[in-house]
């Protein structure tokens, strides 16, 4: 059965040191196959809203643990990455 995953990390700032969230979904076919379809949403300052590609040098992300975010019916995996591009974009203009 074909699941799908939510992954999240957080990292340093490089411009306020607050958190930077980073998002991801990922497909599996079944229980015991590698992810696949992976898809990077972005990464967003919660403090500043500076968007940032990687993680600051020297310091290591931390992962929370993967989560199940089945797509229904009404919200497509293509519609949730706009939504949050979108959400993004509002977090710049504040």
């Amino acid at each position: 059965m074909k699941r799908h995953y939510l992954h999240l990390s957080v990292c340093h700032c490089d411009k306020c040191h607050g958190p930077v969230v980073t998002g991801s979904l990922a497909v599996r076919q079944n229980e015991i196959s590698k992810e696949t379809e992976k898809q990077e949403i972005g990464a967003i300052c919660l403090s500043c809203g500076y968007r940032q590609n990687t993680a600051t040098e020297g310091t290591h992300p931390r992962h929370l643990m993967p989560m199940e975010w089945p797509p229904t019916d009404t919200i497509k995996t293509g519609n949730l990455t706009t939504a949050f591009v979108e959400a993004l974009n509002r977090a710049e203009l504040h």
